[in-house]
């Protein structure tokens, strides 16, 4: 599969990237950012560049935090590649809901089983098995330094898509497709808090049963820690969605008697909110965090 390239823009010491291209898995064309980094360009000892994937929330697209996360900064400091999925399938022939938390913008990773919405809303799919290989094909094709998007990689997100980046992590976890797992402001137990319980009920119908395979909070009980690996958050104590829709301290209670039992390393900040204020301000810790996983320091 091919890649259009919408704009190639330079910033810090690398180039974003505003690709499209037409993904089989959700029927329909997506956006995609990347931004790589002067290593890129420079070179990186022969070593492949790894790649960390960030997912973002309720109705944002790649441009949200390739302009306002400030990641490019600390790309080109530890030497990743970033990657910026859309949150969903767009077009007027996707089937939308009124409401910003549903449909469009709001894919919730995960692969929809009801009508109208299964033959497009294949978010889980698309995001951590259909465009890694088509990143990777696309971007190694006779091009050196060669970029990994397959193999030493990390995963991150806010928001929706905090939930969609714990959610992917602990249910690749024993493959070890991701070296390491963060999150801003993430809603960890989906199952149980409007947002997560309207996107369920209307991408994957009304048995919880089926929910659990997606619910960060159910799979830390299945998903056995073999090592010992940690899962970064950082939550704003302003967080306007803090209480009825995020309620992070699930998850730490979820956690209790698992194997993931102090395994999950959240810090409740003070006085921050859910903007991308609050993210830039702590990427450059999480970004540390990815880049020693991935060996890089």
């Amino acid at each position: 599969m091919s890649f259009n390239v919408n704009a190639e823009i330079a910033v810090c010491g690398g180039k974003l990237l505003k690709l499209s291209h037409y993904s089989d898995v959700v029927n329909n064309t997506m956006d995609v950012n990347i931004y790589l980094p002067q290593q890129y360009f420079t070179g990186s000892n022969g070593k492949p560049i790894p790649s960390i994937y960030f997912l973002s929330g309720l109705t944002c697209t790649p441009q949200n935090a390739s302009e306002k996360a400030f990641w490019q900064l600390q790309a080109d400091k530890y030497g990743f590649t970033m990657v910026f999925p859309d949150t969903s399938p767009r077009g007027e022939h996707i089937p939308d809901d009124p409401a910003y938390d549903f449909g469009v913008g709001a894919g919730f990773y995960l692969n929809a089983t009801q009508e109208p919405y299964k033959k497009y809303f294949q978010m889980y799919d698309y995001v951590h098995k259909e465009l890694p290989r088509q990143l990777n094909q696309y971007f190694n094709n006779n091009k050196n330094p060669k970029l990994d998007f397959l193999d030493n990689v990390s995963i991150t997100g806010h928001s929706m898509g905090g939930y969609g980046a714990l959610s992917g992590y602990l249910q690749n976890y024993h493959s070890k497709k991701y070296k390491s797992c963060s999150a801003f402001a993430p809603i960890v137990n989906p199952m149980n808090v409007p947002w997560g319980q309207k996107a369920f009920k209307n991408y994957l119908g009304n048995d919880r049963l089926t929910w659990r395979q997606y619910d960060p909070s159910e799979l830390v009980k299945q998903v056995h820690n073999y090592g010992d690996d940690k899962i970064l958050i950082h939550q704003g104590t302003k967080d306007p969605f803090l209480n009825e829709n995020l309620r992070s301290n699930l998850l730490i209670e979820a956690a209790r008697g698992t194997s993931w039992e102090d395994k999950i390393d959240l810090r409740m900040v003070d006085g921050f909110d859910h903007s991308y204020y609050f993210i830039s301000s702590f990427v450059p810790i999480h970004a540390e965090f990815h880049a020693k996983h991935l060996g890089l320091i």
